[in-house]
């Protein structure tokens, strides 16, 4: 038996500890995000599991556990207050109301003076070495001067072997996750993370032959392990949640992986469990050379720091101390002690966050008009939009040139499908990574259209298999770069020197080639049996889901004779983020699919009857039809356009015409607002192209950068309003919504995937070393399944910079929590806060801010 299984009685400890290990991994598993595949990346909101507790106990937590900020650092919140984004004022209000709320001994005025300078100009400057520590040693007599930290630390931490240890954890996490570049793979893989690590860390060269011998004859299962782990180490049982926490927010994202893994898995067994039995058996072994640790789980407040403050903000010299009393001393320590760094940067933040708000209430309460009967307005063409924020833009642009009306709706547009194009061997959930697909719809075409069009997919496909084959070969390998180095020569200098002009070519030269055949849909229910999913609909679900998604939509009547439904994805070459750029909460599925299959079930005669039957009456000569919104190149793609009545054809030429103007004038404001425009900036249309055909672009677009606010209401009410492309809009009329329920249901989906690309893009901004992802032209895609900054970093969870950042000095996007604004009546706000606690909760702690605009147009805020 080795050192550790001889360091305890483990049968009679276990007794005595009575702990539910799956339990507290599974509540541990909270501080972590799950993180799935670069491509299939989707939008997490890193804090999920944390929204119970306020934003600021988070931050706190964070800081603690891993020296980590999750509010925006002074050069971000100086920067947009010189921008003019910060209303000084709401930051003089924020101050007051946090001062009155405070029991201190102090004059108003004098605490008032101290934190309005603390928070103007920024950490105080050294001076006065000696006389400060003389000062510091005298007024360390006050106890409340000692504090407590907030979380636990591990061993490895306090031991400074944190880094080793993740050193070691991010080698065999990338052996075990290899999904494609690994020439040999680890055995025994099928059998879970523990096993195949205990199986060969005893004869890991990387470690001594100490750890080695401490690693041998571990138990066989990860529960047992771990439990034997944490009972060595002697963690008290009130810590041992805590201790996990610590350990998981050490590599949250190859944590995080592990979690997305546990969450698919069929298998009881858990990868984070074993995750965790891992990292702490290696963390018990690596530290049994190093003497004992002397607790000391209280901190001492640096007092040097809070006399400087109050030299520099306060008005208060050194000298002077002596001449105050002692309960005078107490009550500037305690100020300044409470006054600090995370509580400065939450009051900006706040300011910044009430000053968009401000902004905002202003820009649509302008254009208010006073509501009249009047006679509604006839359109040709009605669009449906996503509500990603850069669908704003493009409808904006829309709507103005021509008779066109634009909606606002989730872009997988209510259907929870799984999609097969033809040809393919694999499908792919197309909806929120929230919800689960319940059917799938595959393309179909002839039996002989169909092979022909698979052969020569295959045969395109096989050289790239073949290369890939080669690579990996030990003989062929050597002789490759002989054979392929030609070809690959003249695609380098094209895609280098001509990207625009090779791209387009080389793309349509593929179109060519395959000639895909024209495709139907299998939306007829049926129920294979080489998958559990029901292909199609039955006639009852075609008629119920059409139904939900256009009362969703808010599009029940006064159709025109054409409806475009348009999902959104983008386009780049030679890019990781490709997926990011695609729909943020679809996993990097185009909405295009979904828009296609509802389109037609609309145009389906037995969907319009049953819908007639429910009281929307569609319109014989209304045509649906479907195009992919591609943002780009702020472009229209049509994918679904079936035989047009008369007054649809005139609709569909008149669109087709004005679609040129649309996308040369979106392109227009799009790519001013990227840094370093190109030499031919003045021609934006082929500024577009070239970036998304650029393989070394490293910024082909914004992306949902700057996103700030969720709408929720009729489309009238921002019409008029520029909304810059930082708002997610909904359609909503809460005079068809008597009950409520369709404005939970937009809350508990589309508000809540708009909150967690809010919150992505705010971690990445504020921390963009732990929940970004560093620079692109930096990254390396690892195991096939995400990025790392060199060969032995965490598997960096976020986006990259160039998502985020203007420069190396300025930020782009405005790290600002979701401002979601409601039309609605007060009371139908306060049933929707009684109704959704989990909505009720995020308002309350922070995670989200409300407002709501009643029918009169008075602005309501609820935050």
């Amino acid at each position: 038996m080795n050192t550790l299984a001889k360091t305890l009685n483990w049968e009679k400890k276990h007794d005595e500890l009575e702990l539910n290990i799956h339990d507290l991994v599974k509540t541990a598993s909270k501080v972590i995000a799950p993180l799935g595949p670069i491509n299939t990346f989707a939008a997490r909101n890193p804090w999920a599991g944390l929204e119970g507790q306020p934003f600021e106990s988070v931050a706190r937590r964070l800081k603690d556990t891993c020296d980590l900020d999750i509010y925006p650092n002074d050069v971000i919140l100086k920067a947009a207050w010189k921008h003019g984004e910060i209303d000084q004022s709401f930051l003089e209000k924020g101050l007051h109301n946090w001062l009155s709320s405070q029991n201190i001994d102090l004059p108003f005025d004098v605490a008032e003076r101290f934190c309005k300078n603390a928070l103007l100009k920024g950490e105080p400057h050294q001076n006065q070495e000696s006389e400060v520590k003389s000062l510091a040693k005298k007024l360390s007599r006050f106890t409340m001067m000692t504090v407590k930290k907030h979380s636990v630390q591990t061993y490895s931490q306090r031991l400074s072997l944190n880094n080793e240890l993740d050193r070691h954890i991010i080698k065999w996490c990338k052996l075990f996750l290899d999904e494609s570049q690994a020439v040999w793979s680890m055995p025994n893989r099928d059998k879970g993370f523990y096993h195949a690590w205990r199986d060969l860390v005893s004869s890991d060269p990387a470690l001594n032959k100490k750890v080695r011998k401490q690693l041998k004859d571990l138990p066989k299962e990860s529960e047992h392990a771990l439990k034997t782990a944490l009972l060595a180490l002697e963690v008290p049982y009130s810590e041992i949640q805590g201790y996990l926490e610590a350990h998981l927010l050490s590599l949250p994202g190859w944590a995080g992986t592990m979690l997305w893994r546990s969450e698919r898995s069929t298998l009881e067994d858990s990868y984070v469990l074993d995750y965790l039995a891992v990292r702490i058996t290696m963390e018990y072994a690596l530290i049994q050379s190093y003497p004992p640790i002397t607790d000391d789980k209280n901190d001492k407040v640096p007092l040097e720091q809070l006399i400087l403050m109050w030299a520099n903000f306060g008005e208060l010299p050194i000298t002077q101390w002596s001449q105050l009393t002692s309960s005078e001393q107490k009550a500037r320590l305690t100020l300044a002690y409470r006054f600090d760094q995370i509580l400065r940067n939450q009051l900006w933040l706040e300011a910044w966050e009430k000053t968009y708000e401000d902004q905002l209430k202003g820009r649509i309460l302008s254009k208010q008009q006073p509501r009249v009967a009047i006679s509604p307005k006839k359109y040709l063409a009605q669009f449906v939009f996503c509500i990603d924020v850069r669908s704003e833009p493009f409808r904006r642009q829309l709507e103005n040139a021509g008779p066109f009306e634009t909606y606002g709706a989730a872009g997988f547009f209510g259907l929870p499908i799984e999609t097969c194009e033809l040809g393919s061997m694999h499908s792919h959930d197309s909806l929120p990574v929230m919800f689960k697909p319940k059917h799938i719809v595959k393309e179909t075409s002839t039996v002989q259209e169909y092979r022909q069009y698979q052969q020569r997919k295959q045969t395109a496909n096989s050289l790239g298999s073949t290369f890939h084959t080669m690579k990996h070969n030990l003989l062929s390998s050597l002789v490759l770069p002989e054979i392929s180095g030609p070809w690959l020569s003249i695609q380098t200098l094209a895609r280098s020197f001509v990207p625009r002009s090779f791209g387009t070519s080389f793309r349509k030269l593929s179109e060519t080639w395959l000639q895909k055949p024209l495709t139907k849909l299998s939306l007829d229910h049926n129920l294979p049996s080489d998958t559990e999913l029901a292909v199609g609909f039955t006639e009852k679900e075609k008629i119920e889901y059409v139904r939900q998604s256009l009362t969703t939509m808010g599009l029940t009547d006064r159709f025109s004779p054409l409806v475009v439904f348009c999902g959104h994805g983008s386009h780049s070459t030679n890019n990781p983020y490709k997926s990011a750029l695609d729909c943020g909460a679809c996993g990097g599925a185009s909405g295009a699919y979904n828009a296609r299959v509802l389109a037609s079930l609309c145009n389906l005669p037995k969907v319009r009857k049953g819908l007639s039957e429910e009281g929307i009456f569609i319109p014989e000569e209304t045509v649906f039809a479907a195009a992919e919104h591609v943002t780009t190149l702020d472009e229209l793609h049509w994918v679904y356009v079936p035989e047009l009545s008369k007054d649809a054809k005139e609709a569909f030429d008149m669109v087709k015409d004005a679609m040129p103007n649309v996308s040369r004038k979106t392109n227009s404001e799009r790519v001013k607002q990227l840094p370093n425009p190109r030499p031919f900036s003045q021609d934006p249309k082929r500024t577009a192209q070239l970036l998304a055909e650029d393989w070394s672009e490293i910024r082909p677009e914004w992306g949902l950068a700057r996103n700030a606010a969720f709408i929720i209401g009729e489309r009238r009410l921002s019409q008029e309003c520029n909304l810059e492309g930082r708002v997610f809009l909904q359609n909503y009329s809460w005079r068809k919504d008597k009950n409520g329920i369709l404005l939970s249901n937009i809350i508990n989906g589309p508000a809540t995937v708009a909150q967690w690309i809010n919150l992505q893009y705010y971690a990445s901004t504020v921390a963009p070393h732990y929940y970004g992802s560093g620079n692109k032209a930096t990254q390396t895609v690892s195991a096939g399944i995400g990025v790392m900054q060199g060969n032995a970093s965490d598997l960096l969870p976020g986006l990259p910079w160039q998502s985020v950042m203007q420069s190396d000095q300025e930020a782009y996007h405005a790290p600002l929590r979701l401002l979601v604004v409601i039309q609605a009546p007060k009371e139908h706000v306060k049933r929707l806060l009684d109704t959704v606690p989990a909505f009720q909760q995020k308002v309350k702690n922070g995670w989200i801010r409300l407002a709501s605009i009643g029918p009169e147009g008075n602005w309501e805020n609820w935050s």
